[in-house]
């Protein structure tokens, strides 16, 4: 895994430190991009001494210029991005009624659009480079719509069929795409302050970290599009 980049959008504690972490201990030179940049300063002091070490991007995924401005930089000071993870989502749980259209453009924006955006940028590095990976980060959402997250559902299940499209279009050019459903809740600090879960009853992001990174390791013989993971005890 020696020199290959893995950009990370969506750097945040908890999930996001995780995959850093992850990648960066595999080798990778990670590199995150989000909109804050205290805990991306963080993180790159934490891991400077790791294999593969972390920078940080500051980047606002649901603006073109910001990102292909971020990408850009990426591919000429660090080399092309052999790994795409995007994990923003933006969570408004209400009743219907009571949901604004701004909230639901807001969701979709960042849930959907600015996966578009990001992959867009990335995609022609990776086929410059003769292919690579892009993972997308789903939900129990993607595949099921439930009561007061009809803004969350619909952003979702769109990233669902963008990640089809993008398997169908580039596979055959080598990018691997993958969409992965993480069907419960992921322990963080988020998760915590939210719902105030039993951390037995969450996904572990450690554990989906090493899962992604064997999914960018596939073969291309055998390449998982979809894939769903869930603590032992999650209804589905």
């Amino acid at each position: 895994m020696a020199n290959k980049v893995a950009v990370l959008a969506g750097a945040a504690p908890g999930f996001g430190a995780a995959i850093a972490k992850r990648f960066a201990h595999a080798g990778y030179r990670v590199v995150g991009l989000a909109r804050s940049t205290e805990f991306g300063r963080q993180l790159e002091g934490e891991l400077a001494g790791d294999r593969g070490a972390y920078r940080h991007f500051t980047c606002d995924v649901t603006r073109p210029e910001s990102v292909d401005e971020a990408i850009a930089a990426i591919a000429r000071d660090l080399g092309a991005p052999d790994v795409l993870i995007y994990n923003p989502m933006k969570l408004v749980v209400k009743p219907f009624q009571d949901l604004s259209v701004d909230e639901f453009e807001t969701v979709w924006r960042v849930t959907c659009l600015g996966a578009m955006i990001t992959a867009r940028a990335a995609l022609p590095h990776m086929l410059d480079a003769g292919g690579g990976t892009i993972v997308f980060s789903g939900a129990t959402a993607s595949i099921k719509g439930g009561p007061r997250f009809a803004s969350l559902a619909s952003a979702k299940f769109a990233l669902r069929g963008l990640a089809q499209s993008l398997a169908r279009e580039f596979g055959p050019q080598g990018v691997h795409v993958v969409h992965a459903i993480l069907d419960g809740l992921i322990w963080g600090p988020q998760t915590h302050a939210r719902f105030n879960p039993d951390r037995e009853k969450c996904l572990q992001p450690e554990t989906v970290a090493d899962t992604y990174l064997h999914l960018v390791a596939q073969p291309r013989s055998a390449w998982t599009h979809e894939i769903d993971l869930r603590p032992s005890d999650e209804k589905f």
